[in-house]
Order: C-alpha cells, then sequence, then structure tokens
C-alpha cells in the first residue's frame, strides 16, 4: 500500500496538471469566441453598408426625375456592393469612403432642387440612410472593442503561447475617415 504523502503529492500534482489544462482551454476557447464574434460583428457591419448602399440607390432614383444622373453613378453603386462582401477589413474604409462620396454628389444635386428636398421620399430615405450611419458606427465601436480585448489577450502573459500555438496573428481595427473627416451632413 502506497505511503500518504506519495498518494497526496500525485493527486496535489495530478489537479495542478487539470487545473492548468483547463485554465489552457479556456484560454483557447476565449480567444476562438472573440474571433468568431468579430467575424460575426464584421459581418454585420458589411450588411449595414450594403443597405446604404441600397439606399443611396433608392435615392438616386427619387432624385433621377430632377436631374439626369449618368450611367457611372449606378455603376459605382453596383461594384461597391459587390466590393462590400470581397475586400478584407482594413480595405472597408475605402468602400466607406466611396459610397460617401456618392451620397455627397446625390445629397448636392437634392439640396439644388427645394421640391426634392421637400419630398417624402427624399425625407424618409436620408432619415434611414442616417440611421444605418448610426447602425454602421455602432457595429464598428463593438467590432474594435473586440479586436482590442482579442490584441491583449494575444500579445499577454499567458494567453500568448496559447494564440502563437494557435497560430492567431494581430488583427487590424477598422478604421474610417469620418473619424478624420467631418460625415456628410444629411438636411431632412
Amino acid at each position: 500500500m502506497p505511503d500518504l504523502p506519495s498518494l497526496l503529492s500525485t493527486i496535489v500534482a495530478a489537479v495542478v496538471v487539470v487545473g492548468v489544462a483547463l485554465y489552457l482551454v479556456s484560454m483557447f476557447n476565449r480567444l476562438l469566441t472573440l474571433r468568431n464574434s468579430s467575424e460575426a460583428t464584421l459581418a454585420q457591419i458589411r450588411v449595414a453598408m450594403k443597405k446604404r448602399l441600397d439606399m443611396i440607390g433608392q435615392l438616386v432614383e427619387a432624385v433621377k426625375g430632377y436631374t439626369k444622373f449618368e450611367r457611372e453613378i449606378f455603376e459605382k453603386i453596383a461594384s461597391l456592393r459587390t466590393a462590400i462582401f470581397n475586400v478584407r477589413p482594413e480595405m472597408l474604409s475605402s468602400v466607406d469612403r466611396e459610397s460617401r462620396e456618392v451620397l455627397g454628389t446625390v445629397l448636392a444635386i437634392a439640396e439644388r432642387y427645394p421640391d426634392l428636398k421637400a419630398s417624402t421620399t427624399v425625407l424618409t430615405l436620408m432619415e434611414a440612410i442616417r440611421g444605418v450611419e448610426d447602425e454602421i458606427a455602432r457595429q464598428r465601436y463593438t467590432y474594435n472593442n473586440i479586436v482590442q480585448e482579442f490584441n491583449i489577450m494575444r500579445e499577454t502573459f499567458p494567453s500568448r503561447f496559447v494564440a502563437g500555438a494557435m497560430n492567431l496573428g494581430k488583427m487590424a481595427y477598422l478604421k474610417f475617415e469620418e473619424e478624420i473627416e467631418a460625415p456628410p451632413a444629411i438636411q431632412v
């Protein structure tokens, strides 16, 4: 029969090994949760950006009766819709910038026509676009917070070893130009 001190040391060692293993598994799961949360939030940002482009397209249709739009605006909107789902996260800022330019062009045209600016359809679309802008900002804030937590875990001890074993690289923040420049003013 084994003596009591060696049995206790074996049990303590087993508990320590199981405790460390459970801790490492929890870090692994947290890193995966953060990565998946960032991907889900990024997908929501892409959907909101597409929704904004769809509304810009509807706004263009509403304004079309007052002025002649060139085909390139419609082609630009179509190419931006496609780009939203095909570019890396760090390239979304250029898609955002281009869609804001298109929106700015349409809003500038609407400003020149008081009857158009007073149209219920145009006012409703402008209000909806404002709501989508807020949604994109909220989702981007959430995404960047998730990325921050992920990057901190990736760089701190001991989770950095788990992240290294998983070959998880640092994630990039979403930086849109509105942080630097003012967003397009939508007058109602």
